[in-house]
């Protein structure tokens, strides 16, 4: 299937969507994780209190980046193309989904999603797994071959690989994963023109 048949679009969020500004190595820190450690997976096995404590903080850190967040190349443009051919859209991000919406508004583009289809860390287990993916495919009532994962990192691939989703790699100027990768664009720009 060409990449101009789809009409189901799942898009991540920061760095596939926005200018990647989240200082991963700055927040494992500032909350005392290891350097190798997945943030969410490190909260998730933390006593309930220390948890809450540093997810608040994570949660707030995170507004002040949503609030000045910038679309990436192309972004607007190709969710706006999209939008206009009448392809279903969907978000799913490792961050909060308020923060997401936050985001959508302030680059310009929460027009184009339907706020049910915004699926954050608390509304499915954050990606590699696919149940995020599997529960847009579920509400859209589509198999997860007639959608495609947008992202700029392994785990969105992963994901769209788990699910049965067709996947497309941005924002990555080489390919690290060509077997996880349907398709790869330097940009969404890029991407636009593929279809």
């Amino acid at each position: 299937m060409s990449l101009a048949h789809v009409k189901h679009w799942v898009f991540d969020m920061d760095g596939t969507l926005t200018v990647a500004v989240h200082d991963f190595a700055a927040i494992r820190v500032a909350l005392d994780i290891a350097p190798a450690d997945d943030i969410l997976t490190h909260l998730a096995a933390l006593p309930a209190a220390e948890a809450a404590a540093k997810h608040a903080w994570l949660l707030e850190h995170e507004r002040e980046l949503a609030l000045g967040s910038v679309a990436a190349t192309g972004a607007v443009e190709l969710v706006r193309d999209l939008a206009a051919r009448g392809c279903r859209l969907g978000i799913l991000t490792r961050n909060a989904q308020e923060l997401a919406h936050i985001t959508l508004k302030a680059i310009g583009l929460a027009d184009c999603f339907a706020v049910e289809d915004v699926l954050g860390r608390d509304d499915a287990p954050p990606k590699p797994d696919p149940g995020g993916l599997l529960k847009l495919a579920q509400a859209w009532e589509v198999a997860p071959a007639e959608m495609v994962m947008v992202g700029d990192y392994r785990f969105d691939l992963d994901c769209g690989r788990a699910a049965g989703a067709q996947t497309v790699l941005v924002n990555v100027p080489e390919n690290p994963w060509p077997e996880l990768a349907d398709w790869h664009a330097k940009d969404c720009a890029a991407l636009r023109q593929m279809i």
